[in-house]
């Protein structure tokens, strides 16, 4: 039987990160760093770190917290509820988890201290245009030229790429487009020469950008791992990541589910509550199952991360469907019973939707995690 029960840390952490957010995260401040022109508050990342939330997902030998993914997805179910626009899993998990993986030991000293003293934002520029979700799918080139490497291609959707003082860049060395061999990984000044970016803001208010490298010179001590066995270490950051992006979607949904039950109490139609009428007690019990299931689904893929291999691969992919399908039927029915307000900028309803949506879209799609899950219980 598993135990789904809180540790007296992991409950100190959840109280903590909830204490601060409910007092300095409300609705109108999250807009106003969403406006801004950084997308979130470089004082609110420095107290994250002096408050000990940024050494959370690194090892003790990295100067880091040791924690385990239910402490990730504890502080990342928080961060949902609040709709926070930091960047914790951008910068630390899909950026900072792969330094820990891939970099000898001089690497990571360079980086994590940094990282865990919020000093340093990192990004993973990975995604390629066809990719589909798929992680072996690398285009971008590195070219060996004496003692150095040329880098050459375009990353899409490359999230805190605006902000990032550092970027991860998966690069091909050799092999096929979607040969799971060949796979460099450079750690990249964000500010070099040869680097051009076109920033964006997402539907969810957060910051991505598209990055072009242009016969990017790096030397070989910018190179990370072993090109033939990176793909292990990418795939597994990435399934991280996915847990962490789901801790989020929980948190967001549970605030959708209680808003709109609040809601449904005081909206009158034809004299009464429109939440007395027995169909929609109907649609907000269904909502309030979903999200049930997907936080149980949430500490099946913590605890299976713990596993490695395929057990953690099928858990992550089971999770990314179990929560996509729950996000979009828990959003839907939210903005419908509230109707057309739901839909406004001025009222929160809309805004978790968005994000829900935005990460639904992350790390590849509903179909092609089924399809991995189904090739995995069958390999």
């Amino acid at each position: 039987m598993m135990n789904f029960t809180l540790s007296e840390e992991q409950q100190m952490l959840k109280d903590s990160v909830e204490k601060f957010l409910q007092q300095n995260y409300e609705f109108e401040t999250r807009r106003a760093l969403a406006d801004s022109e950084l997308g979130y508050s470089e004082k609110n990342w420095k107290t994250f770190a002096e408050l000990g939330w940024l050494s959370v997902p690194f090892a003790e030998a990295s100067g880091g917290f040791g924690g385990s993914m239910v402490d990730v997805i504890t502080l990342t179910e928080a961060l949902g509820q609040a709709l926070v626009t930091e960047p914790f899993v951008a910068s630390l998990i899909l950026g900072g988890r792969l330094v820990e993986l891939l970099g000898d030991e001089e690497q990571k000293q360079a980086v994590i201290p940094s990282l865990i003293s919020g000093d340093l934002q990192l990004a993973l520029a990975h995604t390629e245009r066809g990719a589909g979700g798929d992680p072996s799918c690398v285009g971008c080139e590195a070219f060996r030229d004496g003692d150095d490497y040329l880098l050459s291609g375009d990353k899409l959707m490359v999230l805190n790429g605006p902000s990032a003082d550092k970027l991860l860049v998966t690069a091909r060395s050799s092999g096929g487009e979607r040969h799971r061999q060949g796979i460099e990984v450079f750690l990249v000044d964000a500010a070099g020469s040869g680097i051009s970016k076109r920033c964006y803001r997402t539907l969810d208010g957060l910051r991505a950008a598209d990055i072009y490298f242009d016969q990017v010179r790096l030397p070989a001590a910018a190179r990370l791992g072993d090109p033939a066995s990176n793909i292990a270490a990418i795939e597994s950051v990435i399934d991280e990541a996915l847990v962490a992006f789901a801790g989020e979607a929980i948190g967001a949904m549970e605030i959708l589910t209680h808003d709109t039950v609040e809601y449904a109490k005081t909206r009158k139609q034809f004299g009464t509550a429109i939440g007395k009428f027995q169909a929609l007690q109907f649609r907000m019990v269904d909502m309030w199952i979903a999200h049930q299931q997907s936080r149980s689904a949430l500490y099946l893929a913590a605890l299976g991360q713990s596993e490695g291999g395929s057990v953690a691969q099928r858990a992550a992919s089971a999770l990314k469907v179990k929560t996509t399908k729950a996000s979009r039927f828990v959003g839907e029915q939210a903005v419908q019973i509230h109707g057309g307000i739901g839909t406004t900028d001025e009222l929160r309803v809309g805004h978790y939707f968005k994000r829900l949506l935005c990460i639904e879209a992350l790390l590849g799609s509903m179909d092609y995690h089924l399809d991995r899950y189904a090739r995995l219980m069958h390999s």
